[in-house]
């Protein structure tokens, strides 16, 4: 397995977790169930160390990829620069997230706030995970590179076409 597809294999875990956390956290505020959000909160520390593969892998898998005909190395750029926000996000969730379970572990008053707190934060890391998920499939997917264009704007698939023909 060389870093282009460990990175393939690791990457969706980061964007995964938070979904099942944010899911688990809902049923655990409605339930009312307290060891409901602290699995939740344990699924969004999971998360953070996740995107911290996903980061290696993901310089590890642009210096194999930069190297292979049919890379856009403008895309490449595109997708790190939006994958760095979303792992700062997941970090910044994932401590958020033991703290959290901590407080909740002892009862804190802060624990009820906890849940909110959390989940609004997830809502946000969430908006950069389908930007990570869609600036990382148009790197090779080129069928899915003009609505990512219309839904976008920066990008101009044509310069790219063109710029990587120029190559």
């Amino acid at each position: 397995m060389d870093e282009l597809h460990l990175h393939l294999v690791v990457n969706h875990l980061p964007i995964i977790f938070p979904i099942v956390g944010i899911i688990i956290l809902l049923i655990g505020i409605f339930t009312k169930s307290e060891v409901t959000k602290r699995n939740a909160y344990i699924i969004f520390v999971l998360g953070a160390i996740t995107s911290v593969a996903a980061m290696v892998t993901g310089d590890n898998a642009e210096n194999f990829a930069t190297k292979i005909a049919g890379f856009s190395e403008n895309l490449i750029e595109k997708h790190e620069e939006v994958s760095e926000i979303f792992a700062i996000l997941t970090y910044v969730l994932g401590a958020i997230s033991i703290l959290s379970l901590i407080g909740s572990l002892r009862n804190s008053v802060l624990s009820k706030f906890s849940p909110l707190v959390v989940g609004i934060l997830t809502i946000i890391c969430l908006f950069f995970a389908q930007r990570v998920g869609t600036s990382g499939g148009v790197i090779r997917h080129t069928e899915i590179r003009s609505s990512y264009n219309n839904q976008d704007g920066n990008i101009d698939n044509r310069n790219f076409e063109k710029k990587d023909h120029d190559e």
